[in-house]
């Protein structure tokens, strides 16, 4: 490019060794960098840095802006010298994207203005038995309880024993003796967990906690001695039907989903009625 690029910020920065300088250059003056005709402003960089942020990550959140921002300009600039008149024109697309964000924002508003959010238990339940066959699982899910202990705590015996009780003064007792002696202990007996999400507690993929289980226990010895243990409440298996409550908020989604589809198809169908009803739409024969 024969232009002659000139940017301010950059080229003292490269003199500058420091964060806290480049900080201080942000804020000293309107103009904090320069190309071609092009000029960054002070205002415009600290919009992009997030209050309370230290002033290291500032300077490298500016560093980041002025960077993305010179190198736009630097692509307009050759744009406009390189590109002709006619490929320069971008009135048609900016039509259409205007066109587009119109009709997009309407239609969020009429829908927000219709949309009926009630959904009822049986409308769930309806969904559901209708169509069972959607809910195949991909992966187990479990109802379980964790424990994260050392391998030779001496109340580990107890504590096992406690948390797979399916007694409630039993299980009130593990989490009492953990609080005390274990790293962790996390009860998620009350809802279906995911085996990825389960496999995250022992820092493992999914694929290698379930080499682990054994029966109704899951356990991996870490490096350090850690014992992680899961005692598996409930299961349902891959390939099994979902429980409801494990889908029932998905349910929910997809049915004030149709509704909404339903909604715009509705709005289609009565404008286009509308328009041929005040005679505004016409279509010619040849």
């Amino acid at each position: 490019m024969k232009r002659s690029v000139t940017i301010f910020l950059l080229s003292v920065l490269a003199l500058l060794p420091s964060c806290k300088a480049i900080q201080n250059l942000v804020h000293d003056g309107e103009v904090v960098a320069k190309l071609g005709e092009h000029k960054l402003y002070r205002s415009d960089v600290e919009r992009m840095i997030p209050s309370g942020t230290s002033a290291e990550d500032s300077a490298n959140l500016a560093m980041l802006y002025i960077n993305s921002w010179a190198t736009d300009k630097a692509f307009l600039d050759v744009a406009e010298a390189q590109l002709s008149k006619e490929e320069k024109d971008v009135s048609q697309e900016l039509e259409i994207y205007r066109e587009t964000l119109l009709r997009y924002r309407y239609e969020q508003q009429f829908v927000n203005d219709r949309l009926d959010t009630a959904v009822s238990r049986k409308q769930i339940e309806t969904y559901y038995a209708e169509h069972l066959e959607s809910f195949k699982l991909q992966r187990p899910i479990f109802k379980s309880r964790f424990l994260s202990i050392d391998k030779d705590s001496p109340n580990l015996p107890v504590i096992r024993k406690l948390m797979s009780s399916d007694l409630l003064e039993d299980v009130v007792a593990a989490d009492s003796m953990a609080f005390n002696s274990a790293k962790r202990y996390r009860d998620h007996s009350q809802q279906w967990m995911d085996a990825v999400t389960l496999a995250s507690e022992f820092d493992v993929d999914y694929a290698e906690m379930l080499r682990h289980r054994q029966g109704s226990f899951i356990e991996i010895i870490k490096e350090d001695g850690t014992l992680n243990l899961a005692y598996l409440v409930e299961t349902v298996e891959a390939g099994q039907t979902e429980p409801i409550e494990y889908c029932r908020d998905r349910i929910r989604d997809v049915i004030l989903s149709v509704r909404k589809h339903d909604l715009l198809i509705t709005l289609e169908r009565d404008l286009i009625e509308d328009a041929k009803n005040k005679e505004i739409f016409v279509i010619y024969s040849k």
